[in-house]
């Protein structure tokens, strides 16, 4: 999978867990069903922290600035902005190209993280499996540590 077709896919799952999340605070708020936020929730919680992973890896693979990777993760935030974020992307060949797995000459390619990126390209299984671990493991925490502003009564 291509670094634009994975964000364009993260983009759209972003997107479509804001609607499932709007729906389940429909129903909890209109209908009184608390546990359609519970499962909307989380899975929206769980996409919003696996679209911020691939947008970094996307990001550090396509050298954007530091800032543009924080714009695009920041996306996540606002409803539905991921998708038009991706197009402005796409208009400016900001995420054309394939996966860096080797060194190019470019003076950044010795730094670390460009290092670790082409040592994990090299080994997506290992890429894709840290990815759900890592993912998982920040969405457990978080479970733990509660919802902003702490529990309703």
């Amino acid at each position: 999978m291509s670094p634009k077709r994975l964000f364009r896919t993260f983009a759209f799952a972003e997107a479509v867990t804001w609607t499932i999340l709007i729906v389940a605070m429909i129903l909890k708020y209109g209908a009184g069903l608390d546990a359609a936020v519970l499962v909307g929730g989380a899975i929206h919680g769980f996409v919003f922290l696996a679209y911020a992973f691939q947008a970094v890896l996307v990001g550090v693979n396509q050298r954007w600035s530091l800032g543009l990777i924080a714009v695009a993760v920041l996306t996540a935030v606002v409803p539905y902005a991921t998708v038009p974020f991706e197009l402005w992307l796409v208009r400016r060949n900001r995420i054309d190209g394939g996966w860096r797995r080797a060194h190019t000459g470019h003076p950044a390619d010795d730094s670390v993280v460009n290092r670790m990126l082409r040592w994990f390209l090299a080994r997506p299984a290992l890429l894709t499996a840290v990815a759900v671990v890592g993912v998982a493991a920040v969405f457990a925490v978080l479970l733990l540590v509660g919802p902003p502003g702490g529990r309703e009564a």
